[in-house]
């Protein structure tokens, strides 16, 4: 039975050896290793940082699947990104990268089952 796991990490400096060497042994047992990320202000809200966390896991092996808006909880107000600058910066991703390197960028909303497109 084949096994797919969804790993969140916001920087391409999270994929370091130690989750490179867990996501290979993953892998060689038949996983399939996707990402999640948030996108995150003064984290990885620029073309360069989200290119380079796209690329970075999949270098590891794990292909990247949501960018999220950031959930308005409190206290995390200091790490929103605009949906317009949200756009701007997945837009910039599909002309940098190849297709299946560019996440859906999407929301979650209260009561809602799934995750909400926003692009």
């Amino acid at each position: 039975q084949k096994v797919l796991l969804v790993i969140h990490a916001n920087h391409a400096r999270e994929f370091d050896d130690e989750v490179g060497a867990a996501l290979a042994r993953l892998r060689e047992v038949g996983s399939w290793v996707f990402n999640q990320a948030v996108l995150l202000a003064g984290v990885n809200d620029s073309e360069e940082a989200l290119a380079k966390l796209m690329e970075a896991g999949f270098a590891h092996g794990a292909m990247p699947y949501y960018l999220h808006l950031l959930d308005r909880v409190a206290g995390s107000a200091a790490f929103e990104v605009d949906e317009q600058r949200a756009r701007e910066l997945v837009t910039s991703l599909r002309r940098q990268l190849p297709g299946f390197l560019v996440p859906r960028l999407v929301r979650e909303l209260s009561g809602v089952p799934f995750k909400v497109p926003v692009l």
